[in-house]
């Protein structure tokens, strides 16, 4: 079967679109013939030999965390899957997952069904933005019905996700972003949009109870100045948790890092919200398995709005 692979770290040109053998089906798992895998900064940053780099073991490696696809076979063990049964999931994180393949053996406990309803293509990129939305907005930031949010970089894929779950929990939303993103975002649920080329857009008595920060770096350090009294700061970067962590101790504020974790259950819920049209996924570009280093490009620019995928495989049914 076709995969991509890298055999030492590098930027996309170490990507290579090769053979490898199917996958064994162990207990626990269940087989699944990829249809789409998203493609996250998390993938280009370990493939690069930072992010989850440290976490992979011995090369060559098959990227990729995330993905949809239908149901081959399950393990003995294995209740609530059949054949056919479409599926999404994050899987495996940090250690590697091998999402980038036309076929994946995953962790049954960590997948979850897709409602009739909820298109394959969008599935395969909504797991790592959906929980890392979800575990940032409601399990470290415990947001509440009538807070004030701010989500940094709010056009991005995990971040439009934040908006529109934010609302559903009713909070009012206040996003950053470019100016060609201001009409997206209030469509889908903003009540404020800054601009982030404006160095006054954050300024005054403006206070949030929760701000998402999908920047890092400076950007969530003088965040940090905009928390009210008792708010919470949760930063996904990991490479610039700690000066943003230690600017948040400097002035007295709570500032918390995340690292998203697989769960099925809460993969259910955002399921749900798609199925019922509460929740929305924007998808920027669809690549071909083959064309994952031109989708790498993309992603790396930090400018797409709403998320990257690669489509493996058509859909059987």
């Amino acid at each position: 079967m076709k995969a991509i692979r890298i055999h030492a770290f590098g930027g996309p040109e170490s990507l290579v679109y090769e053979d490898i053998s199917e996958p064994q089906l162990k207990a626990g798992e269940v087989l699944v013939q990829t249809h789409t895998v998203g493609v996250n900064p998390i993938d280009w940053k370990t493939c690069s030999g930072g992010g989850a780099a440290p976490f992979i073991g011995d090369l060559p490696f098959v990227p990729g965390w995330e993905f949809s696809g239908h149901v081959i076979a399950c393990g003995s063990d294995v209740s609530g899957f059949t054949s056919d049964d479409g599926v999404f999931g994050f899987v495996r994180f940090p250690e590697a997952a091998g999402c980038y393949a036309e076929q994946i053996a995953v962790p049954a406990e960590q997948i979850s069904l897709l409602p009739p309803s909820v298109d394959l293509k969008l599935a395969g990129g909504l797991a790592l933005a959906g929980l890392t939305a979800w575990q940032a907005l409601f399990d470290k930031g415990a947001l509440k019905p009538k807070q004030k949010v701010l989500i940094i970089a709010a056009a991005g894929g995990v971040g439009h996700l934040a908006v529109q779950l934010a609302k559903w929990k009713g909070a009012h939303v206040t996003g950053t972003a470019s100016s060609s993103n201001h009409d997206f975002l209030t469509s889908i649920g903003c009540d404020e949009v800054l601009d982030y080329h404006q160095a006054d857009s954050l300024s005054g008595d403006r206070r949030f109870d929760l701000i998402i920060d999908g920047v890092g770096g400076d950007t969530g350090i003088d965040a940090v100045e905009y928390l009210a009294e008792g708010g919470c700061l949760v930063t996904l970067p990991s490479v610039t948790k700690d000066a943003v962590i230690a600017a948040g101790q400097a002035k007295g504020k709570q500032v918390l890092p995340i690292r998203v974790e697989p769960n099925a259950q809460q993969l259910s819920i955002l399921a749900s919200l798609v199925a019922e049209g509460e929740l929305k996924m924007h998808l920027a570009t669809s690549y071909s398995l083959s064309e994952a280093a031109q989708a790498f490009k993309d992603i790396a620019s930090g400018h797409t709005r709403g998320k990257v995928v690669l489509t493996v495989s058509q859909p059987t049914l």
